[in-house]
């Protein structure tokens, strides 16, 4: 079997080449544009490695995809995790978000369209069905994969528009395609600018935590090797056409993480430092997963407060 995995170098994408060599047996092209957030010690890691073929490609512009022709007898799935991912960037810098997260995704699409790719997996957010605002608490819990798009964010409307290409793709050409939505992936090797690394290395280096508003915002965090095995079990045995939540029931608001975080590394409260809200700051993301769990049999395996730790220490010895 062989695979083309975009972003590949990212936080999530290079998780999952990772499990891909550990459990598998399959090639891998791995394509990324190599940005900011491209770890380029795994690109160096994985370089090494016989089965994997890394690409420095961005996707957004359909003619760096002529490279894969020579492979293409050799290639059986797309996973699609390359994205801009940073809500914030989305605000004050728009455009990255349209060409990578919905050009690049039609781009990809018309590919595996015209070269009869076996399988084209996307790999979403929750965030694409919008927020349960704080005066719904009672009447709403989470979002199933029957629940309406209502993005907040320019990054949520990007991603919910690759969505709806991807869905029209097997609707229209019968391209086997799913797609997957997950909640706040946390981990080894994620980006500083999001949430859990800054409270982290911030904490560590004993600088001020700048908490949104009032801290109340609620998000639901999931493991990203629990992500990615997720991910697989969709790109082994998911249905074509279909949408599969992904996530834990694990909801924490912003400042209880905060003070998760001070607590392990013993560091004091007053270090937290309450910012003006962002833009847009959806209050609660949530999600019901039972679908992935009753038809493709996953379950998280890692509890937050042992991933928790493993971070912490990561970021510890590598700051």
């Amino acid at each position: 079997m062989n695979v083309i995995v975009t972003g590949g170098l990212g936080f999530i994408g290079s998780h999952f080449i990772e499990l891909l060599l550990e459990k598998t047996d399959w090639q891998i092209h791995c394509l990324d544009s190599e940005t900011y957030a491209a770890d380029l010690k795994f690109k160096a890691f994985i370089n090494k490695n016989k089965r994997v073929t890394v690409h420095n490609c961005d996707i957004s512009n359909s003619n760096n995809l002529n490279f894969l022709k020579p492979f293409l007898n050799e290639i059986d799935y797309i996973v699609h995790f390359a994205a801009e991912s940073h809500v914030d960037n989305s605000i004050s810098s728009p455009m990255p978000f349209i060409n990578t997260n919905i050009l690049g995704t039609f781009n990809l699409l018309e590919f595996a369209r015209k070269n009869k790719i076996k399988k084209f997996i996307h790999v979403s957010t929750d965030e694409v069905y919008g927020a349960i605002e704080e005066n719904e608490l009672l009447t709403r819990n989470n979002f199933s994969e029957q629940d309406k798009l209502d993005p907040s964010s320019v990054y949520s409307a990007s991603k919910a528009a690759s969505d709806l290409l991807v869905n029209s793709y097997f609707k229209t050409y019968n391209l086997f395609t799913c797609i997957t939505r997950c909640c706040n992936n946390y981990g080894t090797r994620q980006n500083k600018e999001k949430l859990l690394p800054k409270v982290i290395t911030n904490a560590l280096a004993d600088k001020s935590i700048p908490v949104y508003g009032k801290g109340k915002n609620m998000r639901e965090w999931i493991h990203v090797r629990d992500h990615c095995n997720a991910v697989l079990k969709v790109v082994v045995s998911g249905k074509p056409g279909e949408v599969y939540n992904i996530g834990t029931g694990h909801i924490l608001e912003n400042l209880s993480l905060v003070y998760r975080v001070l607590c392990v590394t013993n560091k004091d409260e007053s270090l937290i430092d309450f910012v003006k809200d962002r833009k847009g700051h959806d209050f609660k993301y949530a999600i019901d997963w039972s679908k992935i769990k009753s038809e493709l049999n996953w379950t998280p395996e890692i509890k937050f407060n042992e991933g928790l730790e493993e971070v912490i220490d990561f970021y510890k010895n590598n700051l």
